[in-house]
């Protein structure tokens, strides 16, 4: 071969590799917003609270807690928040069981969460243990408009001993979200076990979507999130994703993964996927703005999360306590991510 076609296939070679690499840099990335929800698994400080049920939580209470596991407790969620976000925290995070906002407070700003820039939304709730429902976001890409706590109208002149509902009107990427964040009464033990505090909140959810639903021709993109501790073929669960006569339709994203038997939260050695996202049916639909699809929910359940069942074959949650006996881990629920595009 002369030199001269040497050179002249070595530069046509050379061009369509920098056209190959050069096309797909002019590629445009999807961008994407991460959502979370977690339920923390008591995240307590260690103070008295007078006006609550914090006595086992303190450093001479039945569970010991103390500032070296005060400290772990923080770190443990700032490690799954950051892993949850492959190092680029999820954009909005809704957490459960957060005892005051001091936590929270502690979370943000005493570990490397701090360079994120993260928001507080919380508020005390009426629950007799004074758990919380709250919600941090990411100040860079969420615009707070406006947000509410609720409980049920029947419950507003008398006691309500659970958490409230938080309700968060957000813009993302020039897009209006509607957020719900949710802790329901759970199914095991006392007074609360009774399905129908989990209807009133269910009515009470679905109400409010209805009436974003008047002010929006029905194209809300709404996010119900939460720890709903029934999993979605609990009747409360198909009470809020029917659609009444002028509402919001949804779609209960979590719905396929509970029928396969995956789930957040394991009992007696059954999954359950009682900590779900469910979404308007406009969000699925949307082909401008942000949009989600069947596949952008899913369980985070790294190995780290997880622990050989020393009761029943298999792995469970790593949480924090077992019964009464500390084990320094995460929580005994899994998160959920839902991911959206931006079309």
């Amino acid at each position: 071969m002369s030199k001269g076609i040497a050179l002249k296939l070595t530069g046509t070679i050379s061009l369509i590799i920098f056209t190959l690499f050069n096309g797909y840099s002019q590629e445009p990335e999807v961008p994407s917003v991460r959502l979370m929800f977690y339920n923390a698994e008591n995240l307590f400080d260690i103070y008295d609270d007078p006006l609550t049920e914090d006595d086992d939580f303190l450093p001479d209470g039945l569970m010991r807690w103390n500032f070296t596991r005060y400290n772990r407790k923080i770190n443990s969620l700032y490690k799954t928040i950051i892993a949850a976000g492959d190092w680029n925290p999820p954009a909005v995070v809704a957490l459960c069981e957060i005892e005051n906002r001091k936590v929270l407070e502690d979370l943000l700003y005493g570990t490397n969460l701090v360079k994120f820039n993260y928001g507080i939304i919380h508020e005390d709730s009426p629950d007799l243990r004074g758990i919380d429902v709250s919600l941090i976001y990411r100040k860079d890409q969420v615009k707070i408009i406006s947000y509410r706590y609720w409980i049920p109208k029947e419950f507003e002149t008398e006691a309500f001993a659970s958490r409230s509902i938080l309700y968060v009107k957000c813009v993302v990427q020039g897009d209006t979200l509607h957020l719900f964040a949710n802790h329901w009464p759970s199914r095991r033990g006392g007074v609360l076990a009774a399905e129908k505090y989990r209807m009133d909140i269910a009515e009470l959810v679905r109400s409010k979507i209805d009436s974003i639903s008047v002010t929006s021709s029905s194209r809300a993109k709404v996010i119900i999130m939460g720890d709903f501790n029934c999993t979605p073929e609990d009747p409360a669960i198909k009470r809020m994703t029917t659609p009444t006569r002028t509402g919001i339709a949804l779609v209960n994203l979590s719905d396929t993964l509970s029928q396969k038997g995956f789930g957040t939260y394991r009992y007696m050695g059954i999954w359950e996927l009682i900590d779900q996202i469910i979404v308007s049916d406009w969000l699925l639909k949307s082909k401008s703005g942000l949009s989600a699809t069947g596949r952008s929910f899913r369980i985070f359940k790294p190995d780290f999360l997880l622990k050989n069942d020393p009761k029943y074959p298999g792995l469970s949650p790593f949480a924090t306590y077992l019964g009464y006996r500390y084990q320094g881990g995460y929580s005994d629920h899994l998160p959920v991510l839902l991911d959206l595009i931006f079309n």
